[in-house]
């Protein structure tokens, strides 16, 4: 039992001299691999809601309860997680994810909607929330030369856990559904959890922090300029940054921007569907190609404000994101599957480097001190966004069809709001300005 304990504890983990800092990222990329299956929920929505004997957005509700929870348990276990270290905590993460989806499968098998809710939304996303922040925090202090590309790397993993999961699911239900009759989604559950347990506990072993006062070689932080005038060498508290006026406006730019998003992923297989009439086999496929894009923006978005700044990149996200979200009603109109195609992997692209380049955001604000548990309360405002933006898509679009709107066109209005979501989202970008010295740690 001491064994254990010490194996996973934080002092277990320094790293010793000479360490290789890139093998870092296969560790955090493992574990957000698995834990991003989140993102391709919306090809279990129907099958789910067959097996339950319910509706579509009752299922869906999971989804949203998920992602309440990764962001309210990275709030509640920031401190926890700089304390006992990334091991420790993607140990946690991998209990709770995997353990979610084990309940998952179980309230299948007893068509129970309410252990679904409590199995994969609540505990899930316990693991979920403690899954992200840790390896996004260590990398933070592997990579103080290149912050953005660091956390770029670490989410890029987590946004592409449907490219995965999304396909995988629907071969898993295929065979087994076909094997054993129904629609084969418990099973599915069961066999991904088993897979993601050897991945989760694969990144867990290999994850390292770094020695005190361990800096890349030949490198100075005086050395590296930022385009960015907001960047600060002191450290802040987290105690102390969630109190600054910067703290809150970054927290309206995440949640303005998420929710943006976050809508269209967790209906991406339906609203495919819905909108050209596609198969569910297609529908799932422009899912994964979300997740491509997802993953793949999250890297280079990042990577980019490194040069740029984040506060010109997060300009970029926000006003194309308004002219892209303003083409897809015509979109429709037309059945320009291929325009449509190509604004909504943009616009997903940019939502995902919105969550890879607010950690090296906050980094730049408040330091690297404390910056994981101050990520943690930052992303309340992914919490709120699991309410805004599913309830628009989802209940806007209900609404419509209730109201005679052709399903096709249930849609349309809600894009429209998302224009005005990420006009918000650009105000508060542009009110950014550094934190005064009194914040300042000694």
């Amino acid at each position: 039992m001491n064994e254990s304990a010490s194996f996973l504890s934080r002092e277990a983990t320094v790293a010793p001299a000479g360490f290789n800092r890139w093998l870092l990222p296969p560790a955090a990329i493992a574990v957000h691999m698995c834990i991003g299956q989140v993102y391709g929920f919306s090809v279990f929505n129907k099958p789910l809601a067959a097996e339950l004997a319910t509706e579509v957005p009752k299922v869906q509700f999971a989804y949203q309860i998920a992602l309440m929870m990764l962001g309210l348990s990275a709030a509640v276990f920031g401190k926890w997680v700089e304390r006992s270290g990334p091991r420790k905590t993607m140990v946690a993460s991998w209990l709770c994810f995997c353990g979610g989806l084990l309940l998952s499968a179980w309230a299948v098998k007893i068509h129970s909607l309410p252990l679904l809710l409590g199995g994969y939304g609540f505990l899930g996303g316990i693991g979920l929330g403690l899954g992200y922040i840790a390896p996004v925090s260590t990398l933070v202090k592997w990579f103080p030369d290149r912050p953005g590309m660091a956390t770029g790397m670490a989410i890029m993993g987590f946004g592409g856990g449907a490219l995965l999961g999304s396909p995988l699911a629907q071969e898993l239900m295929k065979f087994f559904g076909q094997q054993n009759g129904g629609t084969g989604a418990a099973q599915a559950l069961l066999t991904m959890a088993a897979g993601y347990t050897f991945f989760m506990l694969f990144g867990a072993g290999l994850v390292r922090v770094p020695a005190k006062d361990w800096k890349p070689e030949g490198w100075e932080p005086a050395q590296k300029k930022s385009a960015d005038p907001s960047v600060q060498t002191p450290n802040v508290s987290v105690e102390t940054a969630w109190k600054t006026p910067q703290f809150w406006l970054l927290w309206v730019v995440l949640c303005m921007n998420v929710s943006a998003g976050i809508g269209i992923l967790g209906r991406a297989a339906d609203m495919c569907q819905d909108m050209f009439g596609v198969s569910a086999a297609i529908g799932a496929g422009f899912t994964g190609l979300l997740s491509i894009f997802n993953m793949g923006g999250r890297f280079a978005w990042s990577s980019l404000s490194d040069l740029t700044g984040r506060k010109t990149v997060y300009s970029l996200y926000f006003l194309l994101g308004i002219g892209l979200y303003a083409i897809l009603p015509y979109t429709q109109q037309t059945q320009n599957r291929t325009l449509f195609v190509l604004c909504t992997a943009l616009i997903i692209s940019m939502y995902g480097g919105g969550f890879a380049t607010i950690p090296a955001y906050l980094r730049d604000l408040f330091g690297t001190h404390q910056v994981g548990a101050i990520h943690g309360r930052l992303i309340t405002a992914w919490s709120m966004a699991a309410v805004i933006g599913p309830a628009l898509i989802n209940g806007l679009s209900e609404s419509r069809i209730r109201a005679g709107i052709p399903k096709a066109q249930a849609y349309n209005g809600t894009f429209t709001l998302m224009c005005i979501l990420l006009g918000v989202g650009l105000i508060a970008n542009l009110l950014v300005r550094p934190v005064h010295p009194k914040h300042h740690l000694p």
